[in-house]
């Protein structure tokens, strides 16, 4: 038998079958990917091979392969530091949700996420969501970065969760694909999906007044079928997000802008630091490279941690 994991508790895995049917799966023995320290072998959005067993008068399914994954996005175990959770698999594009306030999410979070999207291969799309909720200056803001990211390549939309402010553009860019939503918790993210899709019903909460940050209300990922011909994986809020299995002299190649340029340094193997006649800093001193990018990519390149984490009171750490 086989099919695509739908949601996934840790133990449990929630299949869909090929004829469409759903089915809970569990794995069989100590099921381990080679190559992957992962604390999740299976994921949503994995096709997977099953036998059928009989638990009374239940059907069940026992995962015994995985097929090869098109790619995957993965961050660090919160928990166990050497390992990396995977978020999701066999993706065609990821929407990064973001929100200058209640809470704020920063750009080391949002170039770390764009890194390891680049690493993967897999399309990004920025949304900048509560646009409804700004002042003049905080929308100047948003344009800012969103014109930032489109320079470099990337699509960004400017989007209202609670309003349904250009939710037809997000729809049309989820058309006959599977897509990832992910951001911080509280950026709007099950609000979205409820206004791409009401009845799916998905949990919200409100923020905390206390620390201006969400409450979880996602605890696992899950894919949803939507009406309009897309899939959506929803996934919990993502606190931290590491880069995983990168060398240093790697990094520059997953800032598209960077690489471009990486052709004219002097040196092949240039880190863009300190090195003598480095077109990237040269471009940057000309402001042709953004220096909050610039900043982000160094700090990859040179901090003693390689996992990035926002703490409770919103606080870069």
């Amino acid at each position: 038998m086989r099919g695509t994991v739908y949601k996934s508790t840790g133990s449990w895995y929630t299949v869909k079958e090929d004829d469409g049917r759903f089915i809970e799966c569990r794995i069989k023995g100590k099921f381990r990917l080679k190559g992957i320290k992962s604390t999740n072998p299976v994921a949503v959005g994995d096709i997977v091979k099953f036998e059928i067993e009989l638990l009374g008068d239940d059907r069940i399914g026992v995962i015994s392969e995985i097929e090869d994954r098109k790619n995957y996005i993965i961050r660090k175990s919160v928990n166990l530091s050497k390992q990396t959770h995977i978020i999701a698999a066999n993706l065609d594009q990821v929407f990064l949700i973001i929100t200058l306030n209640n809470p704020k999410t920063y750009t080391l979070f949002i170039d770390r996420f764009l890194v390891t999207a680049e690493a993967y291969e897999i399309p990004a799309v920025l949304l900048f969501n509560k646009v409804d909720s700004y002042d003049d200056d905080e929308l100047t803001e948003v344009k800012y970065l969103a014109a930032m990211y489109r320079d470099i390549g990337y699509r960004c939309v400017g989007i209202s969760a609670k309003t349904g402010k250009n939710i037809d553009q997000v729809k049309q860019l989820m058309k006959d694909k599977t897509s990832m939503f992910a951001g911080h918790s509280g950026v709007g993210k099950s609000t979205l999906i409820n206004q791409l899709e009401p009845h799916l019903e998905i949990k919200t909460a409100e923020i905390s007044e206390q620390h201006l940050q969400g409450q979880h209300t996602t605890t696992f990922a899950e894919m949803h079928d939507l009406s309009f011909g897309a899939r959506i994986i929803d996934t919990p809020g993502i606190k931290g997000f590491g880069i995983v299995d990168m060398e240093p002299a790697e990094i520059g190649d997953y800032f598209p802008e960077f690489f471009a340029l990486k052709g004219d340094c002097k040196f092949n193997n240039c880190l863009h630091l300190d090195e003598p006649k480095c077109a990237v800093k040269a471009a940057l001193e000309n402001d042709e490279v953004s220096w909050s990018r610039y900043k982000s990519y160094v700090q990859m390149v040179t901090g003693d941690d390689d996992t990035y984490r926002i703490d409770n009171y919103g606080e870069e750490k």
